[in-house]
């Protein structure tokens, strides 16, 4: 029926990187494309990640039937253990995607709760009056897909992170023949990772690395060498792992994340590791530096992973020396680039060659790619998603008012008929913060920037219980404001000034503890002001006995 609506809502992953998900609605049907995380921005202190908020979800639990997941990088199954927890749901993956979602689930206790669903490509699972189809696409992980959504009113393809490339490391290319097929059907919206939408041309093949990395180890036969790239990237390991076989250097594995995913990726067979060839990283030291290769984590400068702590000399068992060869195998995220130069510089003092040049490509389509998938799907309307890029449209042949850009939230109707945006939906960030989920809110960190800026002092007082008479103090203790064996002068002045501001309430037999508190902060802040021009926390405490 041409009449037919069905609902879009994304719930996070548009206006950030990262914290990807998207609900598609029809009557009594929900399912849940992606489910990812963020990283914590600098000015969220103490903050281990970002997930997004599922309130819509939780209020809408009875539809919910399942998550379909697109590939398996944190940004898109990060939040899973998480949401989960709240909303129960069976969760549809390729092979590798749905072993990484177990590795997850184990480390939280849930695979015994959560039902998972291993879908091959070209296989399609019934949800409520949903049908997904898997179709193969490349990406900077393997097993990625793009997703076909049959519903009422219309198909939908949402594309998944993608790239085309006709000579993967692994595997097949792109399903381009699907893509055609379900273009012909007629396809009323296409959801297009458009990260890439501003890079003219294609993104290179991820074969043309392993060709860098092949050269690099000829021309350094006599060094050490480490690469450092993203876990996920399991072609790019291969790659490395082929020139180091090649050349006859043993590999080590280092780093948390690194050895999960090698480990899952190699069990489930999406990596070839000859015999013999990986050693542990305690036997390191019985062959020579230029036999051995480290594949690392840390590319992006992260200050816990492998590299930042072998560069800053923090690592136990690795230490950068003097002709080591660094070869660092991605490019920078947006936001870290400050974080990578630091790195490169600490690498750079202790002696080592850091190579950065055509030691990556892209996970995402360039334009030449992004244009070619709009001509063999043709939709009637372009959603653009994962970064936003409305240029390129007009060279698509999609008129300007079928592009339809949306925020998270965005409640989205959608039908042959046309779309509107008929409603929006609670979105956003929740803070994760070690165990606790949503308990770190706005309040809280603005406390946490002002400490972290301006340091605490607390007064301490007691007060007997009637009579209102000072026992013991005021006191003062201050954290991060000064160093106090060095400013004993201000102390002093600043114990005169409570000492003042409480006999004046004594005298003045004020017996409000909370106005006897604020005339303390007020008159401590006043002068710490006047003399410093600092406004550090001030916590008055009343003991009574």
């Amino acid at each position: 029926n041409k009449h037919n609506k069905v609902k879009i809502i994304p719930l996070g992953g548009l206006e950030q990187i990262g914290m990807n998900m998207t609900a598609f609605e029809y009557e009594d049907s929900i399912i849940v494309v992606d489910c990812g995380l963020a990283f914590p921005s600098d000015d969220m202190l103490g903050i281990d990640l970002v997930i997004p908020d599922v309130t819509y979800l939780k209020n809408n639990i009875s539809k919910v039937k399942g998550f379909v997941i697109t590939h398996g990088h944190e940004d898109h199954i990060g939040a899973l253990p998480y949401v989960l927890k709240d909303i129960p749901a069976p969760v549809y993956g390729t092979k590798l995607t749905i072993g990484l979602i177990d590795n997850k689930l184990k480390e939280h206790n849930m695979t015994k709760t959560i039902k998972r669903k291993v879908v091959k490509h070209g296989q399609s699972i019934n949800l409520g009056c949903f049908r997904i189809e898997f179709v193969k696409t490349n990406h900077s992980i393997a097993d990625a897909s793009a997703l076909a959504i049959f519903t009422p009113a219309g198909i939908i393809l949402h594309t998944g992170d993608f790239k085309i490339d006709y000579t993967p490391v692994f595997g097949e290319p792109a399903d381009l023949q699907r893509f055609a097929e379900l273009g012909k059907k007629g396809v009323l919206a296409l959801m297009c990772d458009s990260t890439n939408a501003i890079r003219p041309g294609f993104t290179m093949s991820e074969r043309t690395v392993g060709r860098t990395f092949d050269s690099i180890f000829a021309e350094h036969k006599n060094n050490r060498i480490l690469v450092a790239t993203f876990a996920s990237n399991v072609d790019r390991v291969q790659q490395i792992i082929n020139s180091a076989y090649k050349y006859g250097r043993k590999v080590v594995v280092e780093g948390r994340s690194m050895v999960n995913v090698i480990g899952t990726a190699s069990e489930l067979g999406y990596i070839n590791i000859p015999e013999g060839t990986l050693i542990d990283i305690e036997h390191l030291k019985n062959y020579k530096k230029e036999d051995t290769v480290l594949i690392t984590t840390g590319s992006q400068g992260e200050s816990m992973a492998a590299l930042s702590r072998m560069a800053a000399s923090l690592h136990k068992k690795v230490s950068i020396m003097p002709g080591d060869v660094v070869i660092l195998s991605s490019t920078p995220i947006p936001g870290n680039e400050k974080a990578v130069s630091k790195v490169i510089n600490e690498l750079s003092m202790k002696g080592a060659e850091v190579i950065f040049q055509d030691t990556h490509v892209s996970g995402h389509a360039c334009q030449e790619e992004i244009k070619l998938m709009y001509s063999l799907i043709r939709p009637k309307y372009a959603i653009p998603v994962h970064g936003e890029y409305r240029h390129l449209m007009a060279q698509m042949g999609i008129p300007k008012e079928n592009v339809i850009i949306m925020s998270s939230g965005d409640v989205v109707e959608i039908g042959d008929e046309g779309y509107k945006i008929a409603d929006h939906v609670q979105a956003g960030g929740i803070l994760v913060d070690g165990l606790g989920i949503g308990d770190v809110g706005n309040i809280v960190l603005r406390d946490r920037q002002n400490l972290a800026q301006n340091g605490i002092i607390i007064v301490v007082l007691t007060l007997e219980k009637y009579s209102n008479q000072l026992m013991a103090g005021p006191d003062i203790v201050s954290r991060g404001f000064v160093y106090v064996r060095e400013s004993e002068d201000l102390m002093d002045e600043a114990q005169k000034i409570v000492d003042a501001a409480v006999q004046d309430c004594l005298r003045r037999h004020v017996s409000d503890w909370g106005k006897i508190k604020n005339i303390i902060r007020d008159s401590l802040s006043d002068f710490l002001w006047k003399k410093m021009k600092r406004n550090p926390m001030i916590l008055p405490i009343i003991m009574e006995v």
